[in-house]
């Protein structure tokens, strides 16, 4: 599984649709305690948010594709297992 998902990770890293460059203010309740050790850390709040955010939307972007694509990753894997990778036998140049 993991031969198919690391090319779907690379392509994915090519162009990053989560960004978009524009800006928009939002609203976030958060616990008191957490934000006032953020501040004494001289962390953004806004950007360990959009950086989470970020992590949390390609997380679940990745295991939903996983999901819809476990059977034929499966079947490729499968015929991988069973055949070896296809011009495998040729010298790496």
């Amino acid at each position: 599984m993991t031969r198919i998902i690391r090319a779907h990770n690379m392509r994915a890293m090519k162009h990053d649709p989560v960004l978009s460059g524009k800006r928009k203010p939002v609203n976030l309740s958060l616990d008191t305690g957490v934000v006032a050790l953020a501040r004494d850390q001289g962390l953004n709040l806004s950007q360990v948010a959009e950086t989470a955010l970020k992590v949390a939307i390609t997380s679940e972007r990745e295991r939903r594709w996983r999901q819809e694509n476990a059977a034929s990753i499966e079947r490729h894997n499968r015929w991988i297992d069973e055949n070896g990778i296809p011009l495998g036998d040729l010298p790496v140049l």
